[in-house]
Formats: structure tokens, sequence, C-alpha cells
């Protein structure tokens, strides 16, 4: 943000440059606070009715008025990035759905929709009064990339229907923050009550420095197979089923890490890798509590990218939900840096009216 305090601000934005990113400075309420000025910066999504709709990089919609604005102006469509592998959010969103495959799927459009039910008692079935459980909302929510092929109400009622079908709830899986997202989409749904229930950043990495990282690999045993004792550790899965054997053992090249403990049951660590092309992916990354601050973390991850570079891989990319704040310090230190971010949207229940207010 370049705006000047003693010198002219200028609006050099107006209702054409909507889908732009802008950088924007309005006028503070009286008695908001001792500053004067609030600057946002953001797609322009929307400006009707005189009230200047803008989405931020984290997906939070921020709606001003237009009366309120002392300086507008349009602004590139993302920040540069200073480290990391060049890429879109297309390309990795895509990529990033690969690695973690529902059970069903269907196109819609552009769009894909996809489930990946766990088994339910029999009264948590359609009509059965509860919603059937998803293993993640990953695999249970529509990859919004592209264009759906329909006109979007028509669209959001398909998903709607497919997804009520399956007793699950609907849930639409977005991203922000980057030159090809989804922000006027986010808004979009906003509008329409729909309601952003977790957000996660996709973080990315060169895989060279993660594979020499000062970490002891000679515990780490890497393998093909899921087995019950890796299962044990992953904490997602308290009575992993076939489904959720399933989504871990599809996908490009999958391999699994674990570090055994000091008897023959659960390991210390575990994690996962999937190997897609130039890029590798990384989750279900688990160390024991009691075993935490000891290199393990590490030690997995060195261990699989050893084997994804043996693969022809160069690049990393792992997703990480931003109130993990362990998590995100971890990766920090094995120098992966956000490339943007995804948002799961779910619909809103029977009755519940969107908020249209303006703040």
């Amino acid at each position: 943000m370049d705006f000047t305090t003693g010198g002219r601000m200028d609006i050099t934005i107006t209702p054409a440059d909507v889908g732009k990113r802008v950088s924007v400075r309005r006028l503070n309420d009286i008695g908001a606070g001792p500053e004067k000025f609030t600057d946002t910066v953001g797609v322009l999504t929307s400006w009707t009715e005189g009230v200047l709709h803008i989405t931020r990089r984290t997906g939070e919609t921020v709606h001003i008025a237009q009366t309120a604005l002392v300086a507008g102006k349009v602004v590139p469509a993302a920040p540069a990035r200073r480290r990391g592998p060049a890429a879109s959010a297309r390309e990795l969103d895509l990529v990033a759905a690969r690695a973690w495959p529902p059970v069903e799927s269907e196109p819609l459009g552009e769009w894909l929709l996809r489930a990946a039910v766990r088994d339910a008692p029999k009264d948590a079935r359609p009509g059965g009064g509860q919603e059937r459980a998803g293993f993640t909302r990953r695999a249970n929510s529509v990859l919004a990339v592209g264009d759906p092929g329909l006109p979007l109400d028509r669209a959001l009622a398909r998903i709607t229907e497919w997804y009520a079908a399956r007793g699950l709830p609907p849930l639409v899986q977005l991203s922000t923050g980057a030159a090809d997202t989804q922000e006027a989409l986010a808004a979009e749904l906003a509008a329409r009550g729909w309601l952003c229930e977790v957000s996660a950043e996709v973080r990315i990495a060169p895989l060279a420095p993660l594979a020499d990282l000062p970490a002891d690999t000679s515990r780490v045993r890497l393998t093909r197979d899921l087995d019950d004792a890796w299962l044990a550790r992953y904490q997602r899965a308290a009575a992993p089923g076939d489904t959720v054997r399933r989504v871990l053992r599809c996908g490009p090249s999958v391999w699994f890490a674990a570090v055994p403990g000091p008897e023959a049951g659960i390991p210390l660590a575990i994690g996962r890798c999937a190997v897609d092309g130039r890029w590798a992916g990384f989750t279900a990354v688990e160390v024991d509590p009691g075993s935490r601050r000891q290199g393990l973390a590490r030690a997995v991850m060195a261990a699989l990218a050893r084997q994804a570079l043996d693969e022809g891989a160069s690049a990393a990319y792992l997703q990480v939900e931003t109130d993990n704040g362990g998590a995100r310090a971890l990766y920090d230190g094995m120098g992966f840096t956000t490339h943007h971010s995804y948002h799961h949207w779910r619909a809103p229940r029977a009755g519940q009216m969107p908020d249209r207010t303006t703040p």
C-alpha cells in the first residue's frame, strides 16, 4: 500500500473494474478507533447500490460504502513470491485433488462433485434425521475449478441435490489469494447465505532442500502398504474402514512412512506422500504427543522427499489449516511458503436466510 497521508489521494477505480485486484482506502466511522483511515486490498467482486464488495486473500469479504472512499486503484493481480516453485493455483488445486481422491465423483462442467462416505448407521441416511459422515471435507466437497457449465443457481441446486442423495452436507471448495482463484465465487456464495467453515493454506517449497533436512532418516520405514499400525497413529480415522483406506491408498505413486516405536505396535511418527509429475504432496504427518520435538516429523518429511526425488519430482506442496499454529511453525522452518488459501463453504440449512448487512 503506497497511499500517502500528505499528498493527494485519487479514486481511479469504477464499477468497470469488478473482477480486478484493487487497493482502497476508506474513512473510518466516527468512534471506530483512533485511526482515521482503513486500507483494504483484494478482488473487487461487486459494486452495486453504492457498496463495494472486496474479497481479501483470506476469503473474507469486506463491504465498503462508496461514500466512505478516499482513494482507490487497480493493483497487480497477485504479489510476486520470493521463494518456491512457479505454479498457478489451478495447477496446485488439481494436483492436490488427485492426491486425495474421493470414492465417488461426478463432473459438473469443469467442476467435480466428490464423495467418500464412511460407513454409517441406518438412520444416518437421507430421511433418517441426521447427516452421514464423510471422510475429510477434501473428499466430500465440490472442487470448484473452472466453469460449472450452468448458471450458478442451477449449479448450486444440482450440488445440493447430489449431496442430499448421499446424506451429506453440500460443500464447495474454492481458493483465494492468487491470480487465478475464485474470489468472485466466494462473494456469490456469501450473498446466497453459504458459510465459510474451514480455511487452509496451500504451501509450496523446493523439494531438494527437504531431502537435505538435518534429520536421522535411518529409523524411517517407507512402504506402499497401508497397515493397521500406521492407521492406529492416524488421528483422522479413529475407526478406519474401507472408505478411509481407499482414499489414502489411491492417488499417483503413494508412499507411506513410519518411525517404529520401541516395541512392535503403533509408530511414533507417520507421513504420506503422493508423487505426481514434478509435484510431491505431503499429507498425514503426525507424531506421538510424547515424542514431539525430537525431529521425527523432519525425518519423515526428509525420507519421503528423497523417495520423491528418485521418482523425478522437484517441488513440494502441502495443505495446513490456518488455525494449526504448531504445524504452520514446523513447515515455516522447513522452507514452505504460502501460495494461496482454500476454503470450504457449506450450504445454508433450510430456513436460513443470508446476511446481507453492510458493516
